[in-house]
């Protein structure tokens, strides 16, 4: 039987800043995650985060919108071409 943190649907964030882009994943089960910063030029900073449970209202305050999986991992993995 498949442990039940494996049948989380991770969920991501994204906010466009003047020179760079951030990206966040967040487990809403664990509230561990990724983040993402995306400098100009594809450069890509990864850091290991874990959030508290306000993490959403945080996301919200700070204007980050929904954003998709595929953009999330696309960046993840250095396959946008932009390096």
């Amino acid at each position: 039987m498949a442990k039940a943190s494996q049948n989380i649907v991770q969920q991501y964030f994204k906010r466009v800043f003047d020179d760079y882009t951030v990206l966040v994943q967040v487990n809403p089960a664990t509230y561990q995650g990724l983040e993402l910063i995306i400098h100009p030029g594809g450069k890509v900073e990864k850091t290991k985060m874990q959030y508290d449970d306000e993490i959403f209202e945080d996301l919200a305050a700070d204007e980050f919108e929904p954003a998709s999986a595929l953009e999330f991992n696309l960046h993840l993995k250095g396959l946008t071409g932009k390096e």
